[in-house]
């Protein structure tokens, strides 16, 4: 006889992730696995996937640490919660930088900067909530099937036909 033993998944879930990219890596692979045991769409935990590690990798290259950094590199809070109708937030806080997270307008030859981008293209909504001590928080809302259909222009910016270049010429 086999018994089966039902294990309750949570909906929501928060972890500290060290101020640099040590624990990215780790925080994409616990999302992955809870998120997956919750029944989300495949498809909805892959672009939170990417949108949480966008968002770390941000709040570690343009945010403090939370708490105080004069005693150590000091954390970032990830987290992410279901809620009934199946919706998924995302939200990664850090101690606050000099500069707000806006979308960039990166040139096609930039190494970074599309960051912003890529959320706002896999996102039914998402925006920046200002906490206490200078807290500064960015949030996702992924929904199933909201990934909108210019996603690799908006990421890509316009392209153009290598044979395009030499039309001038003739």
């Amino acid at each position: 006889m086999a018994f089966v033993v039902a294990q309750e998944v949570p909906t929501s879930s928060s972890m500290a992730v060290p101020h640099g990219p040590a624990g990215v890596g780790e925080a994409r692979h616990r999302m992955r696995e809870q998120l997956n045991h919750s029944g989300v769409s495949e498809a909805v935990v892959d672009d939170a996937v990417l949108i949480l590690s966008e968002l770390l990798s941000n709040a570690c290259r343009h945010g403090r640490p939370l708490g105080r950094a004069d005693v150590g590199d000091g954390d970032v809070r990830a987290a992410w919660r279901v809620d009934d109708a199946g919706g998924l937030t995302v939200e990664v806080t850090d101690g606050g930088g000099p500069t707000r997270p806006v979308p960039a307008t990166p040139s096609v030859t930039a190494r970074g900067g599309r960051g912003l981008n890529i959320i706002r293209a896999l996102a039914q909504e998402w925006g920046v909530r200002d906490g206490v001590g200078g807290e500064v928080t960015v949030w996702v809302i992924v929904t199933k099937g909201h990934r909108r259909e210019d996603f690799a222009t908006r990421i890509a910016g316009p392209s153009f036909e290598f044979a395009d270049v030499f039309d001038e010429l003739d």
